[in-house]
C-alpha cells in the first residue's frame, strides 16, 4: 500500500489539488506509517529536507481521522523568529482541512493569548519557556487548556538537546502529560547527527520509537577557503563577488555582523542584518525584504543556521568558522535549494584560528563526519529550577510527589542525589514547609529574589546580560549591552545596530532605554559573549592539517595556502610527548591539540606547578613543563569557593548544595565525571 493512501482523504484531495503536489519526498512517504500509528518519531533530514511537512501532514491527517479538538498538538521550535516564520505556512495547510494554527510566545500580546484562551486553536506554536508560563499560570485553566493534547512536535530537536534548554524542554513535556487525558505522541526533526537512536531515546524515553530519513552525510558541495585577514577585507571581497546574487553571510558574534554589515552599505551593497539583538520588527523586516529581492546580502549569527525561510539563496558565505562540523551542514544547505544548483560554502578566516577551525571542519566533513548530539551532563541546575517551577505550578506539593516527579522527569539523576537537592532547596529557603515537614511551598528566598518579576526569571534556563532597549523614535531598533555605553564623559556615544550608524542622544537607565538618532559616521557594536570551547575532533583535526596540508574535499586559495603555509612552518605539531616552546617573556607554551575541556583540566589539576592558561591547542606554563614529568590530568582539587566562581556560567547552579555543584563543574567544563 502507499503510505499517501493512509493519508485522511480530505488531505491527499488537497495535496494534490490545493499545493499542486504531485508526490511527496521519499522522506515524507517514510514518516507517514509510524506517525499514524502513533510511534514516537525522529525526523532526519539536512535544511530544506521536509522534515515539517513529514510531520505535520500525518498529525493533521490523524487529527482528522480521530476527531481531535481543542489544544490537540503542541509544536515547539527554540526562537521566536523560527515560529513566526513557520506559522504562515502551517496556517495555510490546516486551514485546507478547516483547522486553525496559532502563535504563543513573549511578542504575542496579552489580549491575543486571552482569545486564545476563549477560542483554543487546534495546534499551537509555541517555546519551551512559553509552556512553561502557561504551567505556572493563575489564569489558565490546565486541565482544560492541556486536556486535549495529542501529539508534541520540536523542531530543530538537535539545538535543544546540545544544551539546558533540551532538559528544560523534556521536563516540560513530562508534566504536561498528566493533564492530557490520552498518551500523547512525541515528534522531534532534526538535522544531521551521528547518534539518532540515542537522540530520540532521550526526548522520548518510553513507547514505541522509530527514526525515519538518514544520518547519512554528504559531501557534494563547491566549499573554498579564503584568508582575508581582516573584517574590512572581508566586506570588499564579498562586494564584489557574486553580484546579481542572493548571498546569506554567517558570522559568529552579533559585533561581527553589525560591523560587517555597516562596511558592506559604505561599499553601496545592499545590506540587511539580522540577529538575536535586533528588535523583532527589525528582524522580520530584514528577513522578509530579503526573501524578496535578488541582488543582496543578509548578514547573520545563528538565527539564520535555524529553519527560518528566507528564499532561495545562492551562496553561503561564512566569516571565520562555527564551531561544528553540523553547523556548517546546516548553514551552507540553505544553498543549492533551486533545480540545477549545487549547495556551495565561502570561508573568509581572519585569523590564523579562524583559518585552521574552518580547514579542520572541511577535513573532517570530507570524510562524511559528523558529531553526535549528546544532552550536557549533570543537568542539576535544571533539575532545581523544575524543583521550584513544580511547586509554582501546584501551590504547595506532598514532597514525596515533588520527588517522585524528579525523578520521573530526571532519570538520568541518581535518585539519593536528588533528595540531598531537595533537603538542600528547603534548608537554604529556596521552598519551605511551614505548617507539615511533607508538604513544600515556594520559600522566602525565591519570593525575595523571583516575585517582584512575577517568577519570569525561573522560566529561562540559558543566562544573559541585562540589556537596554534601542529606541529610534517610537520605533524599537534592538538590544544593547550597557558596556557599549561606556565612554568618555562629554565625548558623544556612536553605536553600530542593524547595520545602520546611530548616536546615542539619551539613556533613560531606569527605564532602560537608549534614545537614537541616525549618524552618518563612526559607531561600535558590543554584547559580551564567552568565548566557545573547541572540541577533541576538532583540535586534532587542525594538527592533521598542519601536517598533511590540504583541506579535504574545500578548495584552498592562494592567500589561504600561504598563510597555512606560514603556520605550517612555526607550530610544532609532535603530541607525544608534546611539543613545547619557549616564549619570553610569558613562560612555555605546550602544544597538545587536545581540545578545550582536556587542556582545561590538564591546566587545572597542574596550576600549582605553573600551568597558568588553556585553549583548545595549547597549554600555557610559567615554568618548563617538561621538567614535571607525568602530565595526565587529573581531577583537580578546587575548593568551594573556585568551583562557585567556576559554576557561574550555568544558570540556577547557586541554588545547588556543594556536591551537586561541583559534579556539574567538572562534567561540563572539564569533560568528564568526578568531583
Amino acid at each position: 500500500m502507499n503510505p499517501f493512501d493512509r493519508l485522511h482523504p480530505a488531505l491527499q484531495h488537497h495535496i494534490v489539488n490545493s499545493l499542486g503536489w504531485s508526490t511527496l519526498r521519499p522522506t515524507q512517504l517514510e514518516a507517514i506509517g509510524p506517525i499514524l500509528d502513533g510511534a514516537h518519531v525522529l525526523l532526519l533530514a539536512p535544511t530544506a529536507g521536509g522534515k515539517t511537512e513529514a510531520a505535520f501532514l500525518p498529525v493533521l491527517s490523524r487529527m482528522l481521522s480521530e476527531g481531535w479538538r481543542g489544544v490537540s498538538v503542541l509544536y515547539v521550535c527554540p526562537i521566536k523568529a523560527l515560529l513566526n516564520n513557520l506559522a504562515p505556512r502551517l496556517q495555510h495547510y490546516a486551514a485546507l482541512v478547516g483547522r486553525r494554527v496559532e502563535v504563543w510566545h513573549g511578542d504575542v500580546s496579552p489580549a491575543s493569548k486571552r482569545r486564545l484562551l476563549t477560542d483554543p486553536p487546534d495546534v499551537l506554536l509555541t517555546t519551551p519557556e512559553s509552556l512553561e508560563g502557561m504551567l505556572i499560570s493563575p489564569r489558565i485553566e490546565r486541565e482544560a487548556w492541556l486536556g486535549q493534547l495529542r501529539c508534541v512536535i520540536a523542531d530543530e530537536l538537535h539545538a535543544f538537546a546540545a544544551g539546558d534548554r533540551g532538559w528544560h524542554l523534556r521536563s516540560v513535556i513530562h508534566r504536561i502529560d498528566p493533564y492530557a487525558q490520552a498518551p500523547v505522541q512525541r515528534l522531534g526533526l532534526s538535522a544531521t547527527v551521528a547518534n539518532p537512536d540515542d537522540l530520540l531515546a532521550w526526548f522520548a524515553p518510553a513507547g514505541t520509537r522509530q527514526t525515519v530519513g538518514s544520518s547519512h552525510v554528504s559531501t557534494d558541495a563547491d566549499v573554498t577557503i579564503d584568508h582575508v585577514s581582516t573584517l574590512e577585507n572581508a566586506a570588499i571581497v564579498i562586494s564584489r563577488l557574486h553580484r546579481g546574487e542572493k548571498r546569506l553571510v554567517f558570522c559568529d558574534s552579533r559585533s561581527s555582523a553589525e560591523k560587517l554589515g555597516a562596511g558592506l552599505r559604505e561599499l553601496g551593497v545592499r545590506t540587511f542584518v539580522s540577529h538575536a539583538s535586533l528588535s523583532a520588527s527589525e528582524r522580520r523586516h530584514a528577513e522578509a525584504a530579503f526573501a524578496e529581492e535578488r541582488d543582496c546580502v543578509i548578514v547573520a549569527t545563528s538565527t539564520l543556521e535555524l529553519g527560518i525561510d528566507v528564499g532561495d539563496l545562492d551562496r553561503v558565505i561564512q566569516i571565520d568558522a562555527p564551531a561544528t562540523v553540523g553547523s556548517f551542514l546546516q548553514r551552507m544547505g540553505r544553498s543549492g535549494r533551486r533545480t540545477g544548483t549545487r549547495r556551495n560554502c565561502l570561508f573568509l578566516t581572519t585569523s590564523d584560528t579562524a583559518l585552521l577551525t574552518a580547514g579542520a571542519i572541511c577535513r573532517l566533513w570530507s570524510r562524511a563526519w559528523v558529531e553526535a548530539v549528546t544532552p550536557p551532563a549533570s543537568p542539576w541546575n535544571v533539575l532545581v529550577q523544575q524543583s521550584l517551577l513544580m511547586v509554582l505550578e501546584r501551590g504547595r506539593m506532598p514532597r514525596h510527589e515533588l520527588l517522585d516527579a524528579l525523578l520521573f522527569a530526571f532519570p538520568e539523576l541518581p535518585a539519593p542525589g536528588i533528595e540531598t537537592c531537595l533537603d538542600h532547596l528547603v534548608d537554604a529557603t529556596w521552598l519551605a514547609c511551614p505548617d507539615d515537614p511533607d508538604l513544600v511551598q515556594i520559600g522566602p528566598k525565591t519570593q525575595a529574589e523571583h516575585e517582584r518579576s512575577h517568577y519570569m526569571d525561573l522560566l529561562v534556563t540559558f543566562t544573559g546580560p541585562d540589556l537596554l532597549v534601542g529606541k529610534h523614535g517610537a520605533s524599537e531598533v534592538g538590544y544593547l549591552d550597557p558596556a557599549v555605553l561606556m565612554g568618555k564623559p562629554g565625548k558623544p556615544i556612536r553605536l553600530l545596530l542593524g547595520g545602520r550608524r546611530w548616536l546615542a542622544r539619551d539613556v533613560d537607565w531606569k527605564r532602560r532605554v537608549v534614545w537614537l538618532e541616525p549618524a552618518t559616521e563612526g559607531g561600535k557594536a558590543r554584547w559580551m559573549g564567552g568565548g566557545r570551547d573547541m572540541s577533541a575532533a576538532v583540535a586534532h583535526e587542525i594538527r592533521e592539517l598542519l601536517v598533511n596540508g590540504d583541506a579535504g574535499a574545500a578548495k584552498l586559495s592562494k592567500r589561504a595556502v600561504a598563510a597555512l603555509d606560514d603556520l605550517r612552518d612555526v607550530m610544532p605539531t609532535q603530541t607525544h610527548p608534546p611539543a613545547v616552546e619557549a616564549r619570553v617573556p610569558t613562560g612555555f607554551l605546550m602544544w597538545t591539540y587536545a581540545g578545550t575541556a582536556r587542556n582545561r583540566k590538564t591546566q587545572l589539576s597542574h596550576r600549582a606547578h605553573g600551568a597558568s592558561t588553556a585553549d583548545g591547542l595549547s597549554i600555557q606554563w610559567r615554568i618548563d613543563p617538561r621538567l614535571l614529568g607525568d602530565l595526565t590530568p587529573e581531577d583537580p582539587e578546587l575548593d568551594d569557593a573556585e568551583v562557585a566562581e567556576l559554576a557561574t556560567s550555568f544558570k540556577f547552579a547557586e541554588m545547588l548544595p556543594a556536591v551537586a555543584r561541583r559534579e556539574l563543574v567538572f562534567r561540563r567544563l572539564l569533560g568528564e565525571g568526578g568531583g
